[in-house]
């Protein structure tokens, strides 16, 4: 079973297309989006467990230059 997570990002002014451009790069990532609210790019994501999400948000995700901060949200089924 696989863990899915949404990752909302907040980048430095004018960096959003190649903040996601980038991080669309990633493995794991499933889409990468531009979008307009408190966040500037919503990263769908998806790894085997939770330990490879981390992995993936804090050591491809975070260092990809223009990123201020995330939020990652994993999805639950309830």
């Amino acid at each position: 079973m696989s863990v899915h997570a949404y990752v909302l990002i907040q980048t430095e002014v004018g960096r959003a297309a190649s903040v996601a451009r980038s991080v669309s790069e990633v493995p794991g990532v499933v889409t990468a989006e531009d979008v307009t609210g408190p966040y500037d790019v919503i990263v769908r994501t998806e790894a085997e467990n939770m330990d490879e999400l981390g992995r993936m948000v804090v050591g491809r995700i975070q260092i990809i230059e223009g990123i201020t901060r995330t939020v990652t949200c994993p999805v639950v089924n309830l």
